[in-house]
């Protein structure tokens, strides 16, 4: 654990190296601040001093003092203004740079990835951890060097007026650092436990938020309510024990300052009455007892509020350490003006090593051909779509676009080879024009409109309050989901890529729209290389093949009529949809 600290404090002091100069300038400032500060308790001292008796009052040399003074708070105002404005823009471009490595590393991290973690936790990381960090990094530099100085100026400035007195507080100060210390310890990992528990709870809200519907629909609201109890309750109990923690520091090292006061106050006053301390001087060195004890009050907060940064910090890095999904190879060709030709040669893929899912799959699909691809839930359909997609890559075996292993070709070309069109709709913050032109952002508004009038989203885009300019939410605020498909089709019909992949694409349209988006589809895919995965078998009767899966494998293989004259699984599972109760 300690090991840990160091490597991600070491980390963000990386992040705060190239802000060196203005570091350095907040430094110069902090050093003016605890300057002037503690040269006004020596000012004030000298007043004290020529203030003798009643009608012995040296008011000439009482003024100018008060003049000095009026101007060592001035400077002092300014300086600590600056500081912290200073502050504030190191902290804020610190985390500004924490979170853009974070989010575009995320933008990096494979699909494996973020399929195997909960969204809402990766949301707290970027979002709440990080928030968590800037509040625990600006109180650092706020008042870590400030304090750190005034211990060691006040020291300074003691030791010139009277190096035995100064011996008292030295003697004391190590109690209430070993007190602040011992807390410090016991509140990093309660820290680390409430964060962790904090995104936990992010998660649940998130994909509860994303689901209510489903959520009422089958009644699991008290069920759903009681997971959150349960997780609000462990970080009710986590962040009670972290606060308690380390709201102690502060009384506990209050009450050791206090105790180096009242050794002060005890030995200026037997000093005094010696005649070894004057009257102004004793004030000052009670001035500076009290300013010597101050940071260590606040330096004890800001240790715990610096150990609540560093464990959020920690689980930001983590996920900015996860290994990126491999870059394409330098030498990688864009796929350009592709006919179509796809080959899957002795394929294996599995998600987790110890299930295994596709085994040994073999398929040649010629330029133009569509392909069918049907089977139970789970036998590997959509696995094959994100395999030809290279979302995943392949465990052995290849997958072949044109006689080229897509492993040898760039991401973004093989992706922009194909048009998606998916069982689970996705739509952007914007316009209904900005969704269409999704994937073609330099679109004339004629191609957007001759694009939706294909999709026969034309009609009820007009009836929108502004049409096309309408701004829908990213889940597509009150349109229905077979509206929200219907846009993602006109997406697709926008570009017209060589090869498609059509998964549920129908899905959530009625039967008298779904007729005419096949016909749609039927011109779409003409001399377009298709992939269809559907789940209601009176959709791909006109495909070329039909390639029926069970766990993981190709079972058969052929037309619709053929597929039924051999009455095997195919035949069972089409025949099954349409049994007459």
């Amino acid at each position: 654990m300690k090991e840990k600290n160091k490597q991600t404090i070491r980390r963000i002091l990386a992040y705060i190296g190239k802000y060196n100069i203005w570091v350095m300038v907040s430094l110069l400032l902090a050093v003016v601040t605890v300057a002037t500060t503690l040269y006004a308790p020596i000012l004030i001292g000298q007043g004290v001093d020529l203030i003798v008796a009643e009608g012995n009052v040296d008011f000439q040399a009482l003024f100018s003092i008060l003049q000095k003074t009026a101007v060592v708070i001035c400077v002092t105002g300014a300086a600590q203004w600056l500081m912290n404005h200073i502050n504030n823009k190191i902290t804020y471009r610190v985390v500004k740079d924490i979170r853009t490595k974070a989010f575009n590393h995320l933008e990096t991290l494979p699909l494996r990835y973020v399929d195997s973690h909960k969204h809402g936790d990766l949301i707290s990381r970027i979002i709440g951890d990080i928030d968590q960090f800037s509040e625990g990094l600006l109180m650092g530099f706020t008042q870590l060097f400030t304090g750190v100085m005034t211990i060691l100026g006040t020291l300074g400035f003691m030791l010139s007026v009277n190096p035995l007195i100064t011996l008292v507080v030295v003697v004391l100060t190590p109690v209430s650092l070993v007190v602040a210390g011992f807390i410090a310890k016991r509140t990093f990992s309660m820290f680390t436990l409430q964060s962790r528990t904090r995104g936990e709870l992010t998660a649940l809200v998130d994909e509860m938020l994303g689901n209510e519907k489903v959520v009422q629909a089958f009644g699991q609201e008290e069920e759903v309510q009681k997971r959150f109890e349960e997780i609000n309750e462990r970080l009710r109990q986590c962040s009670l024990r972290a606060i308690f923690f380390s709201s102690i520091t502060n009384p506990s090292t209050r009450f050791v300052n206090g105790l180096v006061y009242a050794a002060v106050g005890v030995a200026g006053a037997i000093a005094a009455v010696g005649g070894r301390l004057s009257v102004g001087q004793l004030s000052v060195f009670l001035t500076y007892a009290n300013q010597y004890t101050k940071p260590f009050n606040e330096i004890s907060g800001v240790v715990t509020e610096l150990q609540n940064a560093i464990a959020s910090a920690a689980r930001v890095f983590e996920l900015i350490d996860e290994e990126a999904e491999l870059p394409d190879d330098r030498d990688a060709k864009k796929l350009q003006d592709a006919e179509g030709r796809v080959e899957l040669d002795h394929v294996w893929f599995s998600y987790t090593p110890d299930k295994k899912l596709i085994e040994d799959f073999q398929l040649s699909v010629e330029p133009g051909q569509r392909v069918a691809i049907v089977g139970p839930t789970g036998c590997g359909k959509s696995t094959v779509i994100n395999l030809l997609m290279r979302f995943y890559d392949v465990d052995s075996g290849s997958i072949r676009v044109d006689g080229t292993d897509i492993r040898d070709m760039t991401r973004r070309s093989l992706r922009s080879g194909y048009g998606m069109v998916l069982q689970e709709t996705w739509l952007k913050s914007g316009t209904i024009r900005e969704n269409i032109a999704y994937g073609k952002p330099d679109a004339t508004e004629e191609e957007i409109i001759a694009a939706a009038k294909k999709a026969h989203a034309h009609g009820f885009i007009r009836r929108m309050p502004q049409g096309y300019d309408t701004v829908i939410s990213e889940d597509g605020g009150n349109l229905s989901q077979g509206q929200k498909q219907l846009l993602c089709i006109a997406r697709v019909m926008l570009n017209l890529p060589p090869m498609l992949i059509l998964d549920e694409a129908t899905s959530s349209i009625d039967t008298r729209t779904e007729i005419k988006i096949q016909q749609a589809f039927q011109a779409m895919m003409e001399g377009r290389t298709s992939f269809i995965v559907a789940h209601r078998l009176s959709t791909i009767r006109e495909a070329d093949v039909i390639l029926v899966m069970r766990d993981g494998h190709i079972m058969e293989q052929g037309t619709h009529e053929e597929l039924l004259e051999k009455g095997g699984f195919y035949a069972e599972l089409y025949n099954s949809q349409f049994a007459i109760a």
